[in-house]
């Protein structure tokens, strides 16, 4: 008996070591600090699929574009310098509209409305990142999003002459049509970008503007919920296919349970975020009926001009979402 205990044992000890030999791992650029909630709720994503594949996969985040910077990552998984990542999925708005239908401002102004655009873009955006040899995993939405500036604003007319973050071509036009000067921006450029007077005002969301502190350089949010767009989780299609079944599984089931669990906690973040805006001296205001009204129009103009450059796809994507 003994000896059966001993052999079991080595038996054991060389089971796993075979195991480590034959594990793989991903290196996963994502954008943003591990402090943002999409980043928190990734990490959690790559802990249960190491937990769940026995360690045959680990994924290794590489947060604040510390491994490519944002507008690089999708190329990077399209290419497969690295498996995985994570982007703001209308970054690719420029590739195709239909990546950026989730920003418009005025059409899905609420959770309930951006988890049927969601469902009614899934297809067509799944469709487009396979052609590119990639595929989503998830996606999960920013807390709706709001107008920070240095100064009060009672209407579109007020936002004319101001320098104005960017971080997409569709808010690039926004900002154009309110009479604005877009300049680019990103996240972790934010506060520097206020300070230096490069940009005096922002639409972002709560969870944005409470990570940068924007106490320390504005002093008015308004609460207008212009749209609530996405960062999606993308797989190197090859890569995906390298893996064996079972690990694919827990993959796909890991990446379910992110998009669920990252939705709840978008709706969390969305209230604690704007109280702590609030706490720390930020006059947070609801807009008025005039404001609402001009930035409304601006939406439907911008609208209109998506559905004729988004062409069948848009018209599939608008027609799934009104049903």
């Amino acid at each position: 008996m003994p000896g059966r205990q001993t052999v079991t044992g080595i038996g054991a000890v060389l089971i796993g070591a075979a195991m480590q030999l034959n594990a793989a791992t991903w290196d996963m650029p994502t954008p943003y600090p591990d402090a943002t909630f999409h980043t928190v709720n990734i990490s959690q994503f790559a802990k249960d699929v190491s937990e769940s594949t026995d360690g045959a996969l680990q994924i290794k985040v590489h947060s604040a574009g510390s491994l490519f910077k944002h507008p690089e990552i999708s190329k990077a998984v399209r290419s497969q310098q690295v498996p995985i990542g994570e982007f703001f999925l209308s970054l690719l708005n420029n590739e195709n509209p239909a990546f950026g239908a989730d920003s418009l401002p005025f059409l899905a102004t609420s959770y309930e409305d951006a988890k049927r655009l969601w469902e009614a873009q899934k297809p067509i955006v799944q469709k487009l990142l396979d052609k590119q040899g990639m595929m989503a995993l998830f996606s999960v939405p920013w807390p709706p999003q709001g107008l920070y500036t240095k100064k009060e604003i009672n209407t579109a007319g007020d936002l004319k002459g101001l320098k104005f973050r960017t971080y997409n071509a569709t808010l690039e036009k926004f900002a154009n049509l309110a009479g604005a000067a877009p300049t680019q921006v990103e996240v972790p450029d934010i506060p520097q970008a206020f300070s230096t007077g490069r940009v005096e005002a922002m639409i972002t969301s709560p969870s944005t503007g409470a990570n940068s502190k924007a106490w320390d350089f504005l002093s008015h949010y308004t609460d207008i919920q212009a749209w609530i767009p996405k960062n999606i989780v993308v797989v190197n299609k090859r890569s995906f296919r390298n893996l064996d079944k079972a690990t694919q599984e827990a993959v796909i089931a890991a990446a379910a349970k992110a998009e669920a669990r990252g939705w709840e906690m978008s709706r969390d973040e969305t209230r604690a975020k704007v109280k702590i805006l609030q706490d720390n001296g930020i006059t947070v205001v609801q807009p008025s009926a005039e404001l609402i009204g001009g930035l409304r129009a601006i939406g439907k103009e911008m609208l209109n001009d998506w559905k004729r450059a988004a062409g069948p796809e848009g018209a599939t994507i608008l027609q799934a979402f009104s049903k």
